[in-house]
């Protein structure tokens, strides 16, 4: 299995990249927000995917790890492909189909080229336990300098709930609201407390 590749930047499009490695150039499949993400340098990393189908080995390349794992997800789901899974790559960011999954949005999801109804249904019910796990792997959506998160721990703090607890919750709250004021976030980390 090929898990990451190293090597100069040879040709670029919005869908596909090929990189030199020694000599020998791979074509990787790309999403936009890879594309967009590239450096200008011809030296990259790319991490990657080998899709084995019976007609085809098709190589797919991501530029961060977060994105590769959001992939692989997606293709676990029954009636959601790799071209599928690198349109949606393409039309959200990582963090935006982590939350969309997780907040169980269905209208976010459906919104994707070749996704109904049904099929967006299943990645929320096959994926939700599976993406808030991979949300602990990310957390740049919470920076630690977070004054409203430390705010609002104290406060619950304050109320007699344990810190521990309190921080697991006012985590979730956060990663579905970002923006989210002091005040909400004490509402919905008490509901759910």
């Amino acid at each position: 299995m090929i898990t990451q590749i190293r090597g100069r930047l040879v040709e670029k499009s919005p869908t596909e990249v090929v990189v030199d490695c020694n000599g020998v150039g791979y074509l990787l499949h790309i999403s936009l927000n890879t594309f967009s993400n590239l450096p200008d340098q011809e030296n990259v990393i790319l991490y990657t995917h080998l899709s084995i189908r019976e007609d085809a080995h098709t190589l797919f390349g991501f530029i961060s790890k977060i994105e590769r794992e959001v992939f692989k997800l997606l293709i676990s789901v029954s009636g959601v492909g790799p071209s599928i899974a690198r349109t949606m790559c393409s039309s959200m960011t990582s963090e935006e189909i982590q939350q969309a999954i997780a907040s169980e949005n269905v209208a976010v999801i459906q919104s994707v080229k070749g996704i109904g109804a049904k099929t967006a249904q299943r990645v929320i019910v096959d994926l939700k336990d599976k993406i808030l796990k991979t949300f602990t792997l990310s957390e740049d959506f919470i920076g630690s300098n977070n004054t409203n998160k430390d705010e609002a721990l104290s406060a619950l703090e304050v109320l007699g709930f344990n810190r521990k607890q309190s921080d697991k919750v006012v985590t979730s709250v956060l990663k579905v609201n970002p923006d989210a004021s002091v005040e909400s976030i004490i509402k919905l980390a008490l509901k759910n407390l």
